[in-house]
């Protein structure tokens, strides 16, 4: 059957305006014969539509960089998740994605560096699979931070439902309801699929004004905010055990109501990775966006 002008003035507006198929699920259309007459969006497309929403983008010095790929490819589909684990890309293939935002680093330090990797099996597997695989991945770390609200921050608060309770002008402190930190506790592993957390203080004490710190804010910064802030308990990602810990018991020996909950670095701000998916999908509405959990790579003995 011969197509009508109409049609063709209709599949051409379309794919000058959205630049991806709204048509990859329509009948009788295959994925070659898509890839074939329309232009999909590249990964150096999507990266440029997110960095219009990011304050000062793009940075003169940033670890978000393309890790692996090209940013001129096709984008099939992509995941969001905190790292690009094999298990992750292993993941992201099966479901037809060739794009993969990682909050993390991919290959073992900040910078992803891998000079000194080369003779690494482990590092050489995994980069064989995402080329092998066609796998971009971009990390999302300064600039999802940078965004206004924090991304990672909004995902988490979102996953307790704990928006209503953030002060305004200073996000990382919350008034809650007084409740013993041990009901808190509770709350927070269920909501954001934490197993254990570790405690300096007291579980049964009555805590109100919460300080919230997740990921790797680092020993200064921490005891520094709480300096600042005089919260009931902090709720934090990580810590090196001689700096916040030990800041933490000598201040309730000395009397101070004040107590510590690491919750582990990967979960604590897994919730702002799932959070993406919501964010991105209304600015792509025609990509297949999913998050995939990386995990938690510790079990409890």
């Amino acid at each position: 059957m011969q197509e009508s002008p109409g049609r063709r003035e209709f599949m051409a507006t379309l794919t000058k305006a959205v630049g991806t198929s709204m048509l990859l699920t329509a009948p009788g259309l295959s994925r070659a014969e898509f890839l074939e007459t329309h232009q999909l969006f590249t990964v150096g497309q999507v990266i440029e539509l997110i960095l219009k929403t990011i304050p000062n983008a793009p940075f003169p010095k940033t670890v978000d960089t393309l890790k692996s790929g090209n940013l001129s490819q096709n984008v099939t589909g992509i995941v969001s998740t905190m790292f690009a684990t094999t298990e992750v890309i292993e993941k992201a293939v099966a479901a037809g994605a060739n794009f993969i935002i990682a909050h993390e680093p991919t290959f073992y330090n900040h910078a992803d560096e891998t000079d000194w990797l080369q003779k690494s099996e482990v590092f050489r597997h995994k980069q064989e699979l995402l080329t092998k695989n066609g796998i971009a991945v971009w990390r999302f770390h300064d600039y999802w931070h940078a965004h206004r609200p924090d991304g990672i921050r909004t995902g988490i608060m979102n996953a307790l439902g704990w928006e209503k309770f953030a002060d305004a002008n200073n996000p990382r402190v919350l008034t809650l309801p007084i409740a013993p930190l041990h009901q808190i506790i509770t709350h927070v592993k269920a909501k954001l699929d934490i197993n254990l957390v570790r405690v300096v203080g007291d579980t049964a004490q009555s805590c109100q004004r919460i300080l919230l710190m997740p990921g790797a804010s680092g020993g200064r910064n921490q005891i520094a905010a709480i300096e600042q802030e005089k919260p009931d308990v902090v709720f934090c990602g990580e810590v090196s055990e001689w700096e916040t810990p030990e800041y933490i018991r000598d201040a309730r020996r000395q009397g101070r109501n004040v107590s510590l909950v690491v919750l582990g670095h990967i979960m604590s701000e897994a919730a702002g990775m799932d959070w993406l998916v919501s964010w991105l999908k209304p600015q792509l509405p025609d990509v297949k966006i999913t998050y995939v959990s990386s995990g938690n790579p510790f079990s409890y003995v």
